[in-house]
């Protein structure tokens, strides 16, 4: 769908997006994803390879086929018979537990014990959870304000961190809040140093998260900004850090395998952008970096399990949504073209899988919300298709789940809806 912050309604190309800025007071404007949508997807389960089996092998688990052996010329007749394999699941989407609220624009965070944190959406303060284990959302304590395109941030000791984002209605916050998971309570925090809409988040490895661009939604219209800041979950207050080269907003923040962070594309209220930039939280500054191959907003980041970065998607410099994609090496400190979607797609989402492939489901392509998905392998540099979602949806969140499955929950069509949906690899 068209990006909150600027159109609620309907899609509109860049070129309309910045006359509909121009409009309200601002000069221009694009679209990211909540990072959620600035949030560093967990790292991939590393598969452990099973015993080679001896002579005299162990029963099979039952959920594991049994490897077939050599016959046993002096098996006992009273030897247990070997498990019966389970069934292999298929690949593909099914519906799952409903929330209990219509939403979009909202944050979706995988707590410790694997439970998912579903926050906001639509200016709404409401919060809930969904349990893997029986597939469905319970309420949760409500946040100290309602939100919309707020990020959401798992800290080191469990905690979430909300910050930012508007009351729907063009005010942009500057306010932000804790959840616990042991109380199922938010508490206020911070706040942020100036108000922040369409920003980014990422969690830095000394357990500080970094908060970076975005937009001020205020009487005079946007007011863009390449400012940053630290949040402190030893003190709970956020502090200045250096300014990125350049105003940006609806850009991505990704935090890289050597500790760096990886701020890409986006918009600066004249144009969509193809430079990126390099945050290093030692020396607290930025500094550049090659640029993309294609400037983009609206696209996704997301870390592979070799360390390279997947860029996907988004709205190019004449405002068409794209499929194409490419990858960024942090070794060499360039980004270089791979293969493309299978439709142009923004206000998606891009979750790396335990196997180390990386889904890409839904979105818009510049017309209408879709319902198809991708399957990226790194491996081959490809996109294969991955089935359809139940339905349509842009606006939504996907979250990893702890046994590989992916959670896909609101977002929709023209309205936000409240279904949700399980992708099983």
């Amino acid at each position: 769908m068209g990006r909150r912050s600027v159109a609620r309604t309907s899609r509109l190309s860049l070129t309309g997006l910045l006359a509909a800025l121009a409009v309200a007071g601002c000069t221009g404007g694009s679209a990211t994803l909540p990072p959620a949508l600035g949030s560093t997807p967990p790292p991939a389960a590393s598969a452990t390879p099973a015993p080679a089996a001896s002579s005299t092998p162990a029963p099979a688990a039952s959920a594991t086929p049994a490897p077939t052996l050599a016959p046993t010329l002096y098996a006992s007749s009273s030897a247990a018979p070997a498990a019966a394999a389970s069934p292999a699941l298929k690949p593909g989407f099914s519906l799952t537990g409903s929330m209990a609220k219509a939403r979009e624009h909202h944050t979706a965070t995988v707590l410790s014990d694997g439970r998912v944190l579903i926050a906001g959406g639509s200016g709404d303060a409401s919060a809930e959870l969904y349990d893997p284990k029986t597939g469905k959302f319970s309420p949760t304590g409500s946040m100290t304000q309602g939100r919309l395109g707020q990020t959401a941030t798992r800290l080191s000791d469990g905690r979430v961190l909300i910050a930012g984002g508007d009351d729907n209605s063009r005010n942009s916050l500057a306010s932000a809040e804790l959840y616990d998971p042991n109380t199922g309570k938010f508490s206020p925090t911070g706040p942020m140093t100036r108000a922040r809409d369409s920003h980014a988040a990422s969690l830095l490895p000394d357990g500080r998260v970094l908060i970076s661009g975005g937009c001020l939604w205020g009487p005079n219209g946007c007011d863009y900004t390449a400012s940053a800041e630290l949040y402190d979950p030893a003190t709970g207050k956020f502090s200045p850090t250096g300014a990125m080269a350049g105003i940006r907003l609806f850009h991505t923040a990704t935090l890289l395998s050597n500790g760096l962070v990886l701020i890409a594309g986006g918009s600066d209220a004249q144009a969509t952008l193809a430079s990126a930039e390099l945050y290093d939280s030692k020396t607290g500054k930025f500094s550049p970096t090659a640029s993309m191959t294609s400037a983009r907003w609206g696209h996704t980041a997301t870390l592979l399990s070799d360390g390279r970065v997947l860029v996907a998607g988004g709205g190019d410099a004449s405002g068409t949504i794209v499929g194409s994609a490419e990858l960024y090496d942090a070794k060499t400190g360039t980004f270089s073209p791979t293969g493309s979607m299978s439709t142009g797609r923004d206000d998606y989402t891009a979750i790396r899988l335990s196997d180390g492939r990386v889904l890409v489901a839904g979105g818009g392509n510049g017309t209408e919300p879709v319902a198809s998905a991708d399957l990226y392998n790194p491996k081959t540099g490809t996109f294969s298709p991955a089935g359809s979602m139940t339905s349509a949806r842009a606006n939504y969140t996907a979250a990893l789940l702890s046994d590989g499955r992916v959670l896909i929950a609101g977002g929709g069509n023209a309205l936000p809806g409240a279904s949700a949906e399980l992708y099983q690899p």
